[in-house]
């Protein structure tokens, strides 16, 4: 069968070819002219021009330029690495431009894996590149804010203020107490500076390493998942390409949530009052003698009349403002023969939501490389960040209590500090203080790498990289020390370097293909800063600049240093182009471990069968790749600098004899454990990579399985001892999940395209051990209920242990004792008539149960669209978060202002859904929450671009020029009531609760904007 299918094949080829001869010399010969461009019409030099059917024609030059005689009746076949190929048929043109579009399911793509690359088809371990490109467009001022939702298993949190990196989490959570931090590595050197200070328009690539085989080789700090970052650079035989981009956004809350006016707020304070605003029993019927004056505070009241003042300020609109973002960026890069050059210049400004809330980032970038000789190459990546994030942006949540009845000034205009006549301050004396906060990043990778030219194969590459950092932190404020003013400066200063020494053997003989690589580098980290403050100024006009004017003067100071030092060997195997093998093992020594337990090993091996590649699969043309792959390995994670230590801490101060000087005596503050170990994450992943119907259809499919070991945790002791806890390895804890991403080709022709990607992730982690402790002697190892940690539930913020509670007292309940009308009714578990925290249970938590996106891009002609759609859902008693607002009995907060909209409880509205205690009624015994799911859908980034044709740019003598019309979080679909459900991280409450938590409203926004190129 296979001979005659050969035979049918060589017929075939023979009579097109012996076709296209005879069209050829019989038909009328042209000659063909044009250029060849990419996704961002930058020209692509050496692109392969072929007729069809043929091996004749030719390839673009530098500009990517192409000159080709040819036949009307010809078909022009256009190729190149890394871009999908494409036909045009020649008829009756002279002139053919051509775009090539990337084609990422290419199998000769290169991805970033640890300290090296590989073709995308040898990868054995779960290594995703996210797609980075369709959201360059929007209005993201930090480079966290584009990854929302692309990648499976990546899970990115929202940003509320501006400058702010958000969460980032790979995999969920795999640690107790340990490092939390996903590694950070940016040109092949560890990053552990903020991302807020990369410049996102210099990122060339993300891939994200997740399972254990291949974060493996970062050893001891890759537990919680790795990201590489590469930025971009020139390309060779370039001329100079010039490119510009301008777009400015603009960003409002995403939820119109406001605290109430003055008519909402005198009857917010009636309601409170209902006991005596309305008549006994029901307190359904107005109580003709209630006054309001007799419930509000003496200072909104006419002196002289005794009347209400007219006061109806309106705090909320005077400390917010319409945020926007504008950013600016240049770049300029090309290259010659053997050079490569980059240079970049960005400015992005951003005014948030709330006054004062701003940030400002000018960054340069320079990316060199050159070829020294032919097997010398050396380069530099080098780049600063300046970051200004001026001005104290008042308090949220106070904004939101203060009481419309109040206002900020005095007669005379100036700002009164203590407006309520409470404990609280008045919001806005942030207003006139002086503030800096900036930040200044510094950063350099230098490489040499040696392409040994006697021993073919053989490299040897040196990098050496720097972090620097300095922190300015200058504040002073005459409101300060009960307006007698305070002022401070602190400064930091960090600095890390990596030496990296990177030796790489690569050999294909007959069937078999290796490539090793060993590694040996040292880290050192280093920190210090200054803390120096006063208080009581008898003038402040020089601020911060003069704190030795101040009467209460205090310094303090602090310095550390950390070492590290690690090999690492892997070697990949590749037989027949169908079996590959990757192993590694690595070893790492950190210097803040424990005396016998300074270094750990951390080894992983996977492997990969290329089914498509088998014997069998020839006549299976529906599929073009087939990819079987699974992987075990070890990584490990950090404790803090001093946990295996005994410290000392400054006690009480003494004096000896009169007059004597004040001694401050010194204890030991916590106990030493020579045998902290390393934590150990063990993980197994199974994954399937998959080409179907001419590629038109491409994804993965992974399931995995991770144990942590040796949890590193704070463990309680009795307090005879004389110490509350000691760090030390206890328990177990596993974490699995599964992970889908299917991108498809739904339609694909010339003028138009419309492509989808689909993403889907769950995870479920839990504790399998923990103290191994039985003290009851019931046979089943004890929970640490303090510490909110139980056998066979998940992490203690993911746990949700509390009382549960089932609507709210009515008029007329059987109702206990330490309740009242109006407060939540908590169920009793144990029916003993008691409510007690022997009542409590696990009612749900706070994960989701799944993470689900999809993003389509629709292309005709110059314009391109596309909508991308995120989704966290709960299920059944997962995703939930506390909206209980909260009203506890007190003489300030039944003076507090709330947001509209909230639907408490009173006898007149007995439907309510958040418990009222009114004044006069204690508070209740037992307080619990109300949980509620925070599943959503959001339209988060939507993109209109157009590309001007070739005709436009060659008169206005440009490569590529483009418009776009992009927007930020336009729509949430939610039952989530309050501010965004995407921020609610930890019980942050619907309303008031939340504000006084840190919860601030996601924005939403549209962006315009220009990107050119010369």
């Amino acid at each position: 069968m296979k001979c005659f299918s050969g035979f049918k094949k060589e017929k075939m080829f023979f009579l097109i070819f012996f076709s296209l001869g005879i069209f050829t010399v019989f038909g009328q010969s042209v000659t063909i002219t044009g250029k060849v461009t990419d996704d961002t019409n930058e020209p692509i030099p050496g692109v392969n021009v072929l007729i069809k059917g043929t091996q004749s024609g030719t390839i673009t030059d530098f500009d990517g330029l192409y000159k080709l005689k040819v036949a009307k009746s010809d078909i022009l076949v256009f190729s190149y690495i890394g871009y999908a190929t494409k036909e045009v048929a020649v008829s009756d043109q002279t002139t053919i431009n051509v775009k090539l579009e990337s084609d990422a399911t290419s199998l000769d793509e290169i991805v970033v894996v640890g300290y090296g690359t590989q073709k995308k088809i040898d990868v054995t371990g779960a290594v995703t590149r996210a797609n980075i490109e369709d959201f360059r467009d929007a209005p993201n001022a930090n480079i966290g804010q584009s990854l929302q939702g692309t990648v499976p298993g990546l899970n990115i949190g929202q940003v509320t203020s501006a400058g702010s990196t958000p969460s980032i989490q790979i995999r969920g959570a795999s640690t107790l107490n340990g490092n939390q931090s996903v590694l950070i590595i940016l040109d092949g050197i560890q990053y552990t500076n903020s991302l807020s200070s990369l410049n996102p328009d210099d990122i060339e690539s993300i891939d994200v390493l997740k399972d254990a085989s291949s974060t493996a080789v970062y050893g001891a700090q890759a537990a919680n998942g790795v990201i590489l970052i590469t930025t971009k650079k020139g390309r060779k035989n370039r001329n100079p390409v010039i490119s510009f981009s301008s777009k400015f956004s603009t960003q409002a809350p995403s939820v119109g949530l406001r605290p109430m006016g003055r008519e909402g707020y005198l009857e917010h304070i009636k309601m409170l009052n209902y006991r005596d605003a309305y008549i006994a029993p029901e307190y359904t019927v107005p109580n003709p003698d209630y006054d309001v004056l007799e419930y509000v505070d003496s200072s909104v009241l006419d002196p002289i009349t005794g009347e209400l003042l007219p006061n109806d300020f309106d705090w909320w609109d005077q400390a917010t403002q319409r945020g926007y973002i504008q950013e600016t960026l240049f770049n300029v890069s090309g290259g010659s023969e053997k050079t490569t050059y980059l240079i970049s210049l960005g400015l992005t400004e951003q005014n948030g939501y709330i006054i004062n809330d701003n940030f400002e980032r000018k960054s340069i970038r320079v990316n060199l490389e050159t070829e020294a000789a032919d097997w010398w190459t050396v380069g530099t990546q080098v780049f600063g960040s300046f970051t200004n994030k001026d001005g104290a942006e008042p308090s949220l949540s106070s904004i939101v209590r203060s009481s419309p009845l109040h206002t900020p000034y005095l007669e005379n205009g100036d700002l009164n500090p203590s407006p309520f006549n409470t404990l609280d301050r008045n919001p806005f004396l942030t207003y006139d203080v002086l503030n800096e906060e900036r930040d200044n990043y510094i950063s350099a990778n230098l490489y040499s790498q040696i392409d040994v030219p006697f021993i073919p194969g053989l490299s040897y590459r040196i990098n050496f990289g720097n972090n620097y950092k300095t922190e300015l932190r200058y504040g002073a404020s005459e409101y300060e020390a009960s307006e007698n003013g305070a002022a401070y400066k602190n400064t930091r200063f960090k600095l890390d370097f990596t030496l990296d020494n990177i030796i790489t053997y690569k050999k294909k003989f007959g069937k078999h293909d290796i490539s090793a690589t060993y590694l040996y580098g040292v880290r050192e980290k280093k920190e210090e800063g200054t803390n120096a403050s006063a208080t009581v100024f008898s003038r402040l006009k020089l601020g911060y600049d003069r704190i030795q004017l101040g009467e209460n003067q205090f310094v303090s100071s602090y310095a550390f240093t950390e070492k590290f030092n690690y090999q690492m060997f892997r070697l990949n195997y590749k037989f027949n182009d169908k079996y590959l093998l990757t192993g590694t093992i690595r070893e790492d020594g950190f210097s803040g471990f424990a005396e016998n337990e300074k270094y750990g090993y951390f080894p992983s091996g996977a492997f990969g069968w290329i089914i498509s590649n088998e014997s069998f699969m020839e006549n299976t043309d529906w599929i073009n790749n087939l990819k079987l792959r699974g992987g075990y390995g070890v990584s490990g994670n950090l404790t803090g600098r001093y946990s295996s230590l005994a410290r000392l801490s400054t006690g009480a101060a003494y004096v000896f004899g009169d007059g004597g000087a004040t001694v401050f005596g010194q204890q030991l503050s916590s106990l030493a454990n020579p045998n902290l170990r390393w934590e150990r994450t063990a993980g197994m992943n199974l994954g399937l990579d998959f080409s179907l119907f001419n590629s038109r259809l491409t994804g993965s499919i992974d399931a995995y399985q991770n144990t942590t070991n040796d949890l590193l945790f704070s463990v309680a002791l009795p307090q005879i001892t004389g110490f509350s806890s000691i760090q030390t390895n206890i328990g177990k804890m596993q974490n699995k999940g599964l992970e889908i991403s299917l991108t498809g080709d739904i339609i694909k022709k010339q003028d138009f395209s419309w492509g989808t990607t689909v993403n889907f992730s769950t995870n479920k982690n839990k504790i399998l051990e923990l103290t191994g402790e039985d003290v009851n002697q019931d046979g089943v190892e004890d929970d640490l209920i303090a510490s909110n940690l139980f056998i066979g539930q998940g992490t203690a913020r993911d746990v949700i242990y509390t009382y549960e509670q089932d609507g709210i007292y009515q008029i007329g309940d059987d109702i206990p004792a330490g309740f009242s009308p109006g407060q939540l009714r908590i169920v009793d578990q144990n029916d003993d008539g008691i409510i007690n925290e022997d009542d409590r249970k696990i009612i749900g938590r706070r994960d989701p149960a799944y993470r689900i996106s999809m993003l389509n891009t629709f292309k005709y002609k110059q314009f391109s669209f596309s909508f991308f759609l995120n989704s966290i859902q709960g299920g059944k008693d997962s995703y939930l978060s506390n909206t209980n607002v909260g009203i506890s009995h007190s003489d300030n907060t039944i003076r507090f202002n709330y947001l509209e909209g909230i639907n408490f409880w009173q006898p007149n509205n007995p439907t309510g859904d958040q418990p009222l205690t009114a004044n006069g009624v204690s508070n209740p015994s037992v307080g619990a929450g109300i949980y509620q799911d925070r599943s959503f859908v959001r339209l988060q980034d939507v993109s209109l671009r157009y590309n001007f044709n070739q005709a436009v740019l060659d008169k206005l003598g440009m490569s590529s020029l483009s418009l776009f019309l992009s927007g930020k979080n336009l729509a949430t679909w939610t039952d989530w009531k309050g501010w965004d459900p995407e921020i609610q991280d930890v019980d942050r409450g619907i309303y008031g609760s939340g504000l006084v938590a840190g919860g601030r409203p996601v924005m939403k926004g549209v962006s315009i904007g220009v990107n050119l190129s010369f």
